[in-house]
C-alpha cells in the first residue's frame, strides 16, 4: 500500500508528460541529435586520418557501435 501522494508522484512523472509523440520529434531532439552526430563524424575522421593500426580499426567500431545505438535507440522509440 502507497502512502498517501506517493501515488501521484509516480503517475505523475514530468519526464512522461514531455515525451515526444513521434519517432521523428525524438529524433530532432538536441540530445539525440548530438549523439548521432558526434558518433557520425568520429566516424568521418577515422577515413580521414587513415586507418593504418589495429587502434584505428578498433576507433571504428566504437564509433559504428554507438551509432548502431543511436539508431536502435530511435527504432525502439515507442512514443
Amino acid at each position: 500500500m502507497l502512502r498517501r501522494g506517493v501515488r501521484g508522484v509516480l503517475t505523475e512523472s514530468s519526464d512522461v508528460q514531455r515525451r515526444p509523440k513521434s519517432r521523428l520529434s525524438y529524433a530532432l531532439r538536441i540530445e539525440w541529435l548530438g549523439q548521432a552526430a558526434a558518433s557520425v563524424f568520429w566516424i568521418v575522421s577515422v577515413f580521414t586520418y587513415g586507418i593504418s593500426s589495429t587502434g584505428d580499426y578498433l576507433q571504428l567500431a566504437a564509433a559504428a557501435c554507438w551509432f548502431t545505438a543511436n539508431v536502435a535507440t530511435l527504432a525502439a522509440y515507442e512514443g
